[in-house]
């Protein structure tokens, strides 16, 4: 019997789904003020689908993603009120998403920089959380820039890598999977996220070497198109993908964990359904759903 840490999915497009507002670019942060309680309840079902740990809804909340919109003063206020959504269901992982743009590694600003951006992220949101993650971690500066800005925080932080959608061997700035971990000495644990779950198939492999605990949770994109990767994109520029219900989800998460992944979930399209019938299959396989370890 191995212990499975099995984590929640998608927030932000079960939001679009159940708010059926029109997207825009900070779609999921302006949803807290526009839909009070909805975020929650998104957390609400995740905890009853099983999932052990319950990210914050504050991917997108960062300095250089609020500028020149009307959420541009209410940076701390939304940290704030993502954690009393997560609040209460778990154990609590807070979100911190890339900065400019997801996938979008050349966009990444001089390491300085980005370091002094995400400090002011974990000084707000650290003393509220129990353990923070660096999501849609796109290149290896982008995984250094986190680690130094978390490094006396205090609370462990994960580093979620994302992947050629086509070659789960390399991140999506190019570069080998392999050349980012022995950069990660600051991570308490390692994985591949917001990619297809074919690519993470094959980042599991590369994971497999570095010597923490390492998993995956993957997206149901058809591909991150052309024009969700222009300036200020939304949504509407992705489509979900029909072959990826809830049984041929687990049936990939089953082979990570096969291929000695501890920690499982979901990313983008992938709802409470897919939770439930991961947690259902790992139970059933003889596995134990547990909460994570959460030393520094």
């Amino acid at each position: 019997m191995t212990g499975i840490v099995l984590l929640d999915g998608g927030m932000g497009q079960e939001l679009v789904h159940r708010a059926g507002d029109r997207p825009t670019p900070l779609w999921s942060t302006q949803i807290m003020f526009d839909h009070p309680g909805l975020v929650g309840a998104v957390h609400a079902d995740y905890r009853h689908a099983g999932a052990t740990v319950h990210t914050t809804n504050t991917y997108a909340i960062l300095r250089d993603r609020l500028v020149d919109t009307p959420l541009e003063d209410d940076f701390e206020a939304l940290h704030m009120a993502a954690v009393r959504e997560a609040g209460g269901h778990g154990v609590i992982a807070g979100s911190i998403g890339p900065l400019r743009a997801s996938y979008r590694p050349d966009l990444m600003p001089p390491h300085d920089e980005a370091v002094a951006i995400y400090q002011e992220v974990v000084g707000t949101i650290a003393p509220h959380v129990d353990l923070l993650i660096g999501e849609t971690v796109a290149s290896i500066a982008h995984a250094q820039a986190l680690i130094a800005a978390a490094s006396d925080c205090g609370k462990p932080l994960w580093i979620a890598l994302t992947v050629d959608d086509q070659d789960g061997t390399k991140l999506r700035s190019g570069e080998a999977l392999a050349d980012a971990l022995p950069h990660l000495d600051g991570a308490a644990a390692v994985l591949a996220n917001c990619s297809s779950p074919e690519a993470i198939s094959t980042a599991i492999k590369v994971l497999a070497d570095c010597g923490k605990p390492f998993g995956g949770y993957a997206n149901g994109f058809t591909k991150i198109s052309d024009g969700f990767l222009e300036d200020k994109p939304t949504v509407d520029a992705l489509t979900a993908r029909k072959d990826l219900g809830p049984d041929a989800y687990a049936a990939f998460a089953m082979d990570w964990i096969a291929q000695g992944a501890t920690i499982v979930g979901g990313c983008c399209e992938v709802g409470p359904a897919h939770i439930a019938k991961l947690a259902e299959t790992i139970t059933a396989a003889g596995h134990k759903i547990v909460a994570p370890p959460l030393s520094a």
